[in-house]
């Protein structure tokens, strides 16, 4: 069985960005919080968001609250913030893959890309 995992990268500072609250959702025809994480030293979470239990095909959300994470770095930001709570919607077809959701974040831009 595969897995769901995530790793964020703030490159504004050149490195992993620790201290990321992160929001799993499942967001089929109603949206249901799954899991609550944070990131840690190396910008990943602990554990995988998804176990190889817990995966199943379907369609997820993961928010990453980046605005928050750069307020507390002491970056100063305009009010709205530009890049604040950063929403990923993405599909798991094949639970038996391992799907790596990462994402690459500066106060004014974000990337990311299917990981394995």
């Amino acid at each position: 069985m595969g897995k769901l995992s995530t790793h964020v990268l703030d490159t504004m500072h050149g490195g992993p960005a620790e201290g990321v609250k992160i929001e799993l959702y499942a967001a089929g025809e109603t949206r249901k919080l799954l899991k609550t994480d944070t990131t840690n030293a190396d910008g990943r979470c602990d554990t995988p968001l998804l176990g190889p239990d817990e995966i199943q095909a379907g369609v997820y959300e993961i928010v990453f609250h980046a605005g928050d994470y750069f307020a507390a770095r002491g970056v100063v930001m305009p009010n709205p913030r530009f890049v604040d709570q950063v929403v990923i919607r993405f599909g798991i077809a094949n639970p038996k893959e391992n799907y790596h959701v990462p994402l690459v974040v500066t106060p004014w831009t974000y990337s990311t890309y299917r990981g394995s």
